[in-house]
């Protein structure tokens, strides 16, 4: 990395940087390469190689993009934007549907999912992954998408709209869609104590 890039400049002064100095967007792709692999392999259910080749075709889709990038926004939606819409296009010319979602390691995160869709904590581990894995999977994309980025990458309600360029209203629509249809699959009855 040249020694006139500032690794700690904000996501924003990076992606500005990128025209004149390209060596900023290798500080960007390590920043997001972590979280967006991620959320890709839970979103499209890919084996590794899928979920690396399709973050490569982000990063390489956000390269050539850089100079629309709006710096007046959010570095972080509109990659994940990106990222999201590449895997969406990925997975629809896939010929073979996804065979598992990955959970993740983040205790946290399971835990939020599983109080918002009032499964009891109580509910043997084991067992629990697999009904939150199985009833994620049986999901439609436009009811998992929203589930993956609130629960397990953090996102609030206007980033969700933001990568997904869907009213805030729509988006909160899909969420308790989602949550509900998560339960349907899920049999989340079954989960409760008797």
């Amino acid at each position: 990395m040249s020694e006139s890039i500032d690794t700690s400049a904000a996501d924003v002064e990076l992606a500005v940087l990128v025209p004149e100095h390209p060596e900023a967007f290798d500080e960007l792709m390590r920043r997001y390469e972590g979280k967006l692999l991620r959320y890709v392999h839970r979103l499209v259910c890919c084996n590794g190689h899928d979920a690396e080749d399709i973050l490569q075709d982000a990063f390489l889709k956000a390269y050539q993009a850089i100079t629309d990038f709006d710096p007046s926004l959010s570095f972080n939606s509109w990659m994940y934007r990106i990222t999201h819409n590449t895997a969406i296009s990925h997975y629809r010319r896939s010929t073979a549907r996804p065979q598992e979602v990955q959970l993740p390691d983040d205790e946290n995160a399971l835990t939020q999912f599983v109080s918002d869709v009032h499964i009891p904590a109580a509910t043997d581990r084991k067992l629990l992954q697999e009904r939150v894995r199985r009833g994620l999977q049986s999901l439609p994309l436009k009811y998992r998408a929203p589930l993956e980025l609130m629960y397990f990458e953090g996102k609030s309600v206007d980033e969700i709209s933001d990568i997904l360029q869907k009213p805030r209203g729509t988006v909160a629509t899909l969420l308790r869609r989602g949550k509900a249809a998560f339960c349907r699959h899920a049999d989340c009855d079954s989960l409760r104590p008797s």
